[in-house]
């Protein structure tokens, strides 16, 4: 969640340039007694250290078999639920959430009820958790009828089903427990596949995902391809069977390339160059002439006077040449010489291609969120406040358009900026904000830990305290990650490690 952008060119929306092409999507704490709660919560409904504590002793006690002290734990957790929804309702942000990864090491007894009493502990009411990350989800092996292996594949645990023990541990807590999901970054395993090869997104070098991202594991698919729809559609569908809160949709884009290749300036650039991609784009074509010169384009990357005027030969009962989004010019145009319309058809064909690009990604998205929506179940989207930018000649190589996002879906804009100061992270949020159409529900991810600052940003303290001035609009804030506040426990958790 952190490849962020080295080039800071002044960002425009890419829809301002880019031809508007309006395409559809059928291409398919202890026991307190009588004490008040305020007396166990602070002003950000954190538990103090001592309840805290008491707690974890009664956890403690109660896995070795103390049934008073497992009752007590019980009664606790419920009497904690209470405090933490009384207290939220009155205090801002109302949704305070965190982004968590559990690890085969999480079977462990009592290992679930420890994190998520943590994470009560500190005040947050919402739990983002990682089931489908790196090419695996987080289903068990006797119940995974995916294209992906289980996340817990240790001898013996194999009907294990953590995801929904973390949903039915986090809600005896008083936690919403939602599903975080990459999309189309399918993972390592799934480009070793032989029989998924086509699913796999190209670009016109010839290269996949592993060639062009850092650490060789982000896979990313052909969102136009229907093997890679139904595989992930499946997913979904098994991770709904346990019932989560809700689901949210990371990697809703394309990779995110370093140096020049950050920015995408020409049609080799783009992920257009697997097959179901490419039919879809020529599906566009509304004449042989348009389709003509889109073949021509996406050959070559550039198309000639003398294509053009072949074109023209080849089909001289058409005029213009025609595609999806396409208005041509007034009609007397048309008999202009062929070297002064190729460059506008070139630019519209640039602009074509980009479109193309990113409806993929947002018929995507439609499809992977809609087994949810007929649940009645919220789905969320979460993308980078930048990704949707032009960048001096180009495109963010991402193209990620989340301002063309259904507003139905929660918005998870990762604000993740670094200057030093709340500035940037406060920028980030307005650009946002200024583009949700009314009624979004918009919930920023800001990275950090409490207390103190790290990585070249302030502390999430500081952080909330400067987006409160977006209340009400804001009603929501996530933190990333459960790692960063615990980073030893984390440690401990991915490698099985006793103190």
């Amino acid at each position: 969640m952190f490849n962020r952008p080295s080039n800071v060119a002044k960002p425009i929306l890419f829809w301002r340039h880019l031809w508007v092409v309006v395409f559809s999507s059928n291409l398919l704490i202890p026991y307190f007694g009588s004490q008040p709660a305020e007396a166990q919560v602070t002003q950000s409904c954190q538990l103090s250290p001592a309840a805290a504590q008491k707690k974890e002793n009664l956890r403690l006690s109660a896995i070795k078999g103390n049934q008073d002290a497992q009752t007590s734990y019980q009664r606790l957790v419920q009497e904690q639920a209470q405090e933490l929804k009384e207290c939220r309702t009155r205090t801002w942000p109302q949704i305070q959430a965190i982004w968590l990864r559990l690890y085969p090491c999480d079977i462990r007894p009592g290992a679930i009820e420890q994190i998520m009493d943590r994470i009560v502990d500190r005040g947050y009411n919402q739990v983002y958790l990682e089931v489908f990350y790196d090419g695996q989800v987080l289903l068990p092996t006797t119940a995974n009828p995916t294209a992906w292996p289980s996340v817990i594949r240790t001898p013996g645990a194999e009907n294990i089903d953590l995801l929904s023990v973390a949903i039915q541990k986090g809600r005896q807590r008083g936690l919403k427990v939602y599903a975080w999901m990459f999309t189309t970054n399918f993972g390592y395993t799934y480009a070793q596949r032989r029989d998924r090869e086509a699913a796999i997104a190209r670009n016109g070098k010839g290269q996949t995902s592993l060639y062009v991202v850092d650490d060789g594991s982000q896979v990313f698919i052909d969102p136009y391809n229907s093997q890679a729809k139904r595989d992930y559609y499946q997913m979904v569908q098994e991770v709904l069977r346990r019932r989560p809160d809700g689901l949210l949709f990371d990697y809703v884009r394309y990779p995110r390339q370093t140096g020049s290749n950050s920015i995408a300036t020409k049609v080799t650039d783009l992920w257009l160059f697997s097959p179901a991609t490419q039919e879809a784009l020529f599906r566009r074509a509304l004449n042989y002439k348009g389709l003509d010169m889109i073949r021509r384009f996406l050959s070559r990357g550039y198309i000639t006077a003398g294509d053009i005027a072949e074109v023209d030969k080849l089909y001289p009962q058409e005029q213009e040449p025609l595609w999806q989004g396409r208005i041509p010019p007034p009609q007397q145009k048309s008999i202009l010489p062929a070297t002064d319309r190729q460059p506008l058809l070139q630019w519209e064909l640039w602009q074509l291609s980009v479109a193309h690009a990113m409806q993929g990604i947002l018929d995507f998205v439609t499809i992977a969120s809609y087994p949810a929506q007929q649940q009645g179940i919220p789905a969320g989207v979460v993308f980078f406040s930048d990704g949707n930018q032009t960048l001096g000649k180009g495109y963010d190589s991402r193209l990620q358009p989340w301002d063309r996002f259904p507003s139905k879906l929660e918005w998870h804009p990762m604000l993740y900026a670094t200057c030093g100061n709340v500035s940037c992270i406060v920028a980030q949020a307005q650009r946002v904000l200024s583009m949700a159409k009314p009624g979004t529900q918009v919930i920023p991810a800001l990275a950090g830990k409490w207390g103190q600052p790290i990585s070249n940003r302030p502390s999430l303290e500081a952080q909330m305290q400067a987006l409160r001035q977006f209340a009400p609009q804001l009603k929501g804030v996530s933190h990333f990650a459960y790692s960063w506040q615990y980073p030893e426990h984390d440690g401990d958790r991915k490698f099985c490690r006793t103190r």
